[in-house]
Parts: C-alpha cells; structure tokens; sequence
C-alpha cells in the first residue's frame, strides 16, 4: 500500500467490530477529511472565489482545448506586440475548463474542495505515522488547516499542496522506513511540473534530504555514516533524473529558471500583494502556528536530525519571506512538530500521560476496526449531485467583482481601449474576452515591473497618471468607486462617469466616439458608501 503507517499493533487483540459497523463507523482520517469537505463545498464554497485569478484560468483552459496549443505570447491584453508568457500552469487550466465546462463555477469549487479535503486528509495519515496519538494528529492537522485557509483558492497551486503531502511522504518512508518508492517521484514530477510552478519544492525537498544526509555521515559514527551516505546518493541520482524529467514540458529547460525569474524581481515582490510578508498585526493563524514551534523546539529534550533542521530554516524563512508559502510551512512542520510533542510528553506527570494515552488509545482501535470510506463518498456524491441539479449555486461575489457594471459595458458595447484593476481585470476576462482585452490582470510576473509602476501610478491617480492614459488611449476607466482614480475622474472636464454602484464606477473619455453615451447619461453620481473602504489595493 502506498500509505500503509508501517506501524504493529503489540496489545492483545481486542473482540472485533461487525463487518457492516466497521464500514459505517467513520474513522478519525475521515472526519478530517468530510469537515474540510463540507465546509468548503456547503458554507465557504465562496471564500475558494475570492481571487479574481480562477477567471483567467479557466479561459486559458478553454483557449488550449480550442486550439490544441499553448500559448506562448499573451492573449487577454490588448498590448501590442504581445509580450512572452510562460503558461506554466497549462495542465491544471485545462482542468479547470474541462469541469467548468460541465459544471460552471459550482462545480469548480466542488472539485477544489475535494482536492483541498484530500490534501489534509492525506497529511493526518502522515502524521499517523509519526505518532500513536491520533488525537494529537488532529489536533495538529486542525492547526496546520486552520493556518492555511486564507490561501484556499480555486487556483493551480491547490494541486502543488496535495503533491507536496504526497511527495514528502515518500522521502520519510526512504529515509525512516526504510521504504524505497523513490521510483515513483520521476513520474510525480512529469505531471507536477505540467500543473504548477510549485514543482520547484520537490526539487527543494530533495536537495534538502541530500545534504541532511551528507552532514549526517559526516557527523555520525561509522556504523551509521556509511548508511547515511548512501541514502545521499540514492537521492542524488534521483534529484538529477527528477531536474530532466522537469524539463518535459512546453517550456522545456526554460521552466527551470521560470521561479527564480519571478521571485528575482524587486519590485514585484515588494508591491504584489501574496508575495508581501505575513502581516502579524492581524489575527494571522500562522503565527500562533510559528510560536508553538518555537516553544516545542525550546522545550523539547531530543534534538532535531539535519534533515528536520534544514526543513525548520528553509520553511520558516520561506513562510516569514512571503505569505504564499504559509501553507508549505504547515504541511513541513506538522511531522517534526508532533513527533517533538509525542516524545515531550514523556515528561508529563504519570497520571496525566496515562490518561492522555487511554483516550488516545481508544480512539485509534476505533480507527483500526474502521473500513471503508462509506460517508466520503456519500458525501461527495451527494454534493455533486446537489450541485448539478441546482440546489446551491456558486458565482464570483458581486460585493467583490463588477458583475453588474461588466454587464453595463457589453449591454452598451462601449469600444477601446478600458482601464481597470488587476481583480477587475481578471473577471473582465472572465466575463467579457475575447470581446475585451484587459491592461492588467492577476499575471503580474508576465506584465514586469515596468508595467506595475504605470499601473501603480494610474490606480492612485499620481503624477503623470493623464499622460499614462494618452499613452494607452484609454477610452473608458471601469475602476472602484472609493478610489482616488475615481475622485480625480469625477473632478477632470474630460471624463464624463456613465455607470456608479457601491463598488465600480465606468467613466468615458469625452471624444466623439462616445458622444452618444455621455449624452444618455449626462447626471450619474459617484455612489460612494461612507461605510465602505477602497477594494483596489494594488499590491
């Protein structure tokens, strides 16, 4: 089995369940797994559509299946020439077009809350391993999901978190088990790297075991150096033959470089909002996450090995470098953190440990009796069938994206050239491409800096903002209502504001391509709600 816990069960056996109980009775493994599932698919399906960037992906999708290519130059903006763009999540695009095809955006939520679900559902199982303490492991899967959320989107890099689990499981089971699948990570990496940028963390993760063992031979006695070397170039090898089968894909070698190119711009990683650090102002469940590590690792009386040194470092730094990483670092540090707390334990007064241990124990021969995974798929089928006969209906939020004024512009088929923000510019394609071209949306890496600093510029109405619009010969501004911009429009004789609601306004140039329209609405107001904040933060 793949994910077999290695682990005997030395307690005299206990009177077994009845076959049809043990296949009703849910297991702890599957609780995990329906409360994430449920709670996405039924209640927070909509949180999964808060970034604009589902939008984008699912028309690229659609665009590939179309044309049977992958396009290597931009299609959505309306810059000419096209710029070069790296289409690097061309797998999990098609994906997403095939089941939006099938299902629009409901069923896109419902298959991100499935892989979401599968995700910690697989690292409970993980952390089954390291531990018996099975309410430990939820606990600490709990903790690892909870600081995570904020990065659950309908969005590629889904598939990198559940390929993560899943590949750091098959280094643990080589490197403690004795369990020798690495085989299988060529193969894994053929379809991460199709899927997402995030495969570069398995090559990460590699290194990582690498060079732990390398020091570990170093540094231990003969009788275990020799092994630990061998173990290092086991994985060497495996590393070199993992980096070449990277290179099949439609970019080839160039993939390789793509993640440093991206996190190599300054500029970028300084205004982009999911590069930015963790803000430890607000009630970030990171951080509470962070600071139980660091007093596990203070407390704790056995030291880490290299290669949990390594991962601690590089995890957290990434992590305190860039929210985005958030997630990667729960998934990391679950497994070192429990078995740290398991062994702490020991510690604990003999009363304490024992009654801790007692329930721990009858929970987990619940678990061993437990077969099957009857409410999982009765949930989940449930759901989809929920889903396709239009019980409940997902759709990007009105409150966060111009629904009603996109629908204004294709009702009024307003022509040129049309400036918005990078949220609004993701829906727009969403919405309205090919019909309209954006000038900015969530592909900031492909767009550059240059690019970002005109926007920059134009959003918060600085400076040389007019000359940024003679430049693009912008014939509409579709922007939010409480933003500067949309102030500076109002007050300036050559705008004429045609459509205002509580969260976008359109304003058209005055020229006579678009008399007509500023003649159809000559007294429309901005619609600014005192109890409303600006949405078009820019970074």
């Amino acid at each position: 089995m793949l994910w077999d816990d290695g682990r005997k069960d030395l307690r005299p056996p206990r009177k077994s369940m009845k076959r049809w109980v043990q296949f009703l009775l849910p297991s702890i493994s599957e609780l995990v797994f329906l409360s994430v599932f449920l709670l996405l698919a039924l209640q927070h399906g909509h949180a999964l559509l808060r970034d604009g960037d589902t939008g984008y992906h699912i028309r690229t999708g659609e665009f590939i299946i179309q044309n049977w290519t992958i396009p290597e130059q931009d299609i959505f903006s309306f810059r000419s020439p096209p710029v070069p763009w790296t289409a690097h999540e061309w797998l999990s695009e098609i994906i997403m077009a095939v089941v939006h095809r099938v299902s629009g955006l409901t069923g896109t939520v419902i298959f991100f809350s499935f892989i979401i679900a599968t995700t910690y559902f697989l690292l409970f199982r993980m952390l089954r391993q390291e531990s018996s303490d099975i309410l430990l492991g939820a606990l600490i899967v709990c903790f690892a999901a909870v600081s995570s959320t904020p990065h659950w989107l309908a969005r590629p890099h889904i598939f990198s978190l559940a390929l993560t689990v899943i590949w750091y499981h098959l280094l643990n089971d080589f490197q403690y088990r004795q369990k020798n699948r690495l085989f299988l990570l060529p193969f894994l990496i053929l379809i991460w790297v199709n899927l997402h940028g995030g495969y570069i963390v398995g090559i990460v993760l590699l290194g990582i075991y690498v060079v732990g063992n390398l020091l570990a031979s170093i540094t231990n006695r003969e009788q275990n150096a020799e092994r630990f070397l061998q173990n290092s170039k086991s994985l060497l090898l495996i590393m070199i033959v993992c980096i070449l089968v990277s290179t099949i894909n439609p970019q080839g070698y160039h993939i390789l470089l793509f993640p440093f190119k991206v996190t190599s711009d300054r500029f970028l990683m300084d205004h982009v909002q999911e590069f930015l650090s963790p803000n430890f102002h607000e009630p970030l469940p990171f951080k509470y996450l962070f600071l139980l590590l660091i007093a596990v690792l203070a407390r704790s009386r056995p030291t880490v090995n290299w290669i949990e040194l390594i991962l601690i470092l590089t995890f957290t730094y990434m992590a305190l470098y860039s929210v985005r990483y958030i997630t990667l670092f729960a998934i990391i540090i679950g497994p070192i953190l429990i078995r740290l707390i398991d062994q702490m334990k020991q510690e604990l007064p003999t009363r304490i440990r024992r009654f801790l241990d007692e329930r721990s124990a009858r929970f987990s021969e619940v678990e061993r009796q437990t077969s099957g995974y009857f409410w999982s798929m009765l949930a989940v089928s449930a759901i989809i069938f929920l889903g396709v006969a239009g019980s409940y209906q997902y759709k990007f939020s009105e409150k966060s994206y111009p629904v009603s004024a996109v629908e204004f512009l294709k009702k009024e088929n307003i022509s040129g050239n049309t400036f918005t923000h990078d949220d609004f510019g993701d829906y727009l394609i969403y919405a309205a491409w090919p019909q309209r071209k954006v000038f900015i949306d969530g592909r900031t890496d492909m767009y550059g800096s240059e690019r970002m600093k005109e926007y920059l510029t134009l959003a918060h109405a600085m400076p040389g903002w007019k000359e940024i619009v003679d430049k693009y010969a912008f014939s509409s501004i579709l922007f939010d209502t409480h933003s500067p911009l949309a102030n500076a429009l109002a007050e300036d004789r050559n705008w004429q504001l045609i459509y205002s609601d509580s969260l976008a306004s359109i304003f058209l140039r005055k020229d006579g391509r678009n008399q007509r329209l500023i003649d159809k609405y000559p007294r429309v107001t901005l619609a600014i709600d005192e109890n409303r904040t600006s949405n078009s933060d820019p970074r």
